[in-house]
């Protein structure tokens, strides 16, 4: 999974900061004139956050920083339940935290 998300999360972060950039647009037109404001962008942007969303979601896949590129993985390790964590940028899966730990919490694997 880690080619596809290379390509995904940097995509999902620049969807994300163009929803963001266009819902302002939309706000500041709407604070003009009152009314109903056409802004493409803003639909594109959101379309594609939603595939790739839910691309991570139907693979069990948590999306826990956007900016960042950081991720959580499901498992069980000596019967505990972890996550594996991954931030884009790294070679490798090679960190796990516990359920209530965060990044912070990182341990090696």
């Amino acid at each position: 999974m880690l080619p596809e998300l290379r390509e995904l999360l940097p995509r999902l972060r620049q969807a994300r900061r163009d929803l963001i950039e266009a819902s302002g647009r939309v706000t500041a037109k709407v604070a003009a004139d009152g009314g109903g404001v056409a802004e493409p962008s803003w639909f594109q942007a959101q379309q594609q956050m939603k595939t790739d969303l839910t691309r991570l979601a139907d693979a069990g896949i948590l999306l826990r920083d956007p900016e960042i590129g950081l991720v959580d993985f499901p498992t069980t390790r000596d019967g505990e339940r972890v996550y594996l964590c991954w931030r884009l940028g790294e070679d490798t899966i090679g960190f796990f935290h516990g359920e209530r730990a965060g990044m912070s919490g990182r341990r090696p694997l």
